[in-house]
């Protein structure tokens, strides 16, 4: 079964027929961001038991971890923390304080640059920790919110990528010999990040406690490339960003 849902107006996301994933339970890999946020909330749509996954992983941007719990708990629903160290890894400003969080006035042409926020094979990696964990609870699909229309140069995030690491983990696990292959559900990775938002307020998804800046805090830096790609779809969608309505609102800044 392709492992990739094709891109369907958002009306019909949310009526797709629920024989497309059983519904009984499945991961969500959660990082409390925009895109896992929405992911978050368009599974707890469509499976009975939900599992959000957030990984510790040495990540600069920990305060991402804390607000990913009070995102999950607005659902009723309470993340699994696994604990593995990236920073032993190196290579990236989001795991090795010695490389800066690159700061921009606009965000590069795509296929110009290589990321410096570019964590080595995290994606896989996660998915990898993600199918072991799902494997013994008897769990087959493991939902995330990769896209990669608005950040190609990641490619970890790539529809190739996916179907790649969906064939290596059913070699790898006993899930196929099983007859419950684990299945790797990235119902957004042909979609802009507007569009993920869209779908996101369609489902009711709060994004006032959603983190994407790089720097650390949860007042956002605004100059970082995940600021940057955030503050456009929001001007894309035509909202202010329900984080910095919040902030405002708490008289953070």
């Amino acid at each position: 079964m392709e492992a990739i849902l094709k891109i369907r107006p958002f009306s019909s996301i949310i009526r797709m027929k629920a024989a497309l994933y059983p519904m009984d339970s499945c991961l969500v890999l959660f990082s409390g961001g925009i895109d896992s946020t929405t992911a978050l909330t368009w599974a707890r749509r469509r499976y009975g038991i939900v599992h959000p996954l957030t990984f510790d992983y040495g990540q600069r941007h920990r305060v991402e971890i804390d607000l990913a719990a009070v995102t999950a708990a607005q659902l009723g629903l309470e993340p699994v923390l696994f604990k593995v160290d990236l920073t032993q890894v190196g290579g990236s400003a989001l795991t090795d304080s010695n490389i800066p969080v690159p700061k921009l006035d606009k965000l590069p042409e795509p296929g110009t640059w290589a990321p410096p926020t570019y964590v080595p094979f995290r994606n896989g990696i996660f998915l990898a920790l993600a199918a072991a964990w799902a494997e013994p609870r008897g769990i087959q699909d493991l939902v995330c919110g990769f896209n990669t229309i608005d950040s190609p140069d990641y490619p970890d995030t790539r529809p190739e990528f996916i179907t790649s690491m969906e064939r290596a983990i059913r070699s790898g696990t006993l899930s196929d010999f099983k007859g419950r292959p684990i299945r790797i559900v990235a119902p957004f990775v042909r979609q802009k990040k507007s569009e993920i938002i869209r779908l996101g307020l369609e489902l009711g998804a709060d994004y006032s406690y959603s983190i994407s800046c790089y720097d650390g805090r949860e007042i956002p830096c605004l100059g970082c490339p995940a600021c940057l790609l955030r503050r456009r779809a929001w001007e894309e969608v035509g909202m202010k960003d329900p984080l910095l309505v919040r902030l405002e609102k708490e008289g953070k800044i």
